[in-house]
């Protein structure tokens, strides 16, 4: 599957949708968008993970980074639709505690309009 990054506004801030494997080949460009958005000063940013099947290290890092960046700026970051071998990952390092995990994009921006 090859690799492919979107941006569009959703309800309550802007959805990256994801679409492929999140690798040291991969993340690169998801941290350039990542980085960008952060410096546009969004209010929530949601990573639309539903077609990603696989994440290693360095896509963890990535989305760690931008949490951390984001939150620095009042600004919060979900992940949505994440497949079970990426959970796995989130679970393992508890990052799921930190970076809320939501069922679908309609998800989190509910959870997250709720709390705006």
């Amino acid at each position: 599957m090859d690799f492919t990054l979107s941006t569009r506004q959703g309800r309550i801030g802007t959805v990256v949708e994801v679409v492929g494997d999140l690798d040291m080949s991969t993340t690169p460009e998801l941290r350039d968008q990542l980085r960008k958005l952060v410096e546009s000063e969004p209010q929530v940013v949601v990573v639309d993970l539903t077609r990603v099947e696989f994440m290693d290290s360095s896509g963890l890092g990535v989305l760690v980074v931008a949490y951390k960046d984001l939150r620095e700026r009042n600004a919060r970051l979900a992940l949505a639709g994440v497949s079970q071998p990426v959970r796995t990952v989130l679970s393992i390092t508890s990052v799921d505690r930190v970076i809320g995990v939501f069922e679908s994009v309609r998800d989190a921006e509910e959870a997250l309009s709720a709390v705006s």
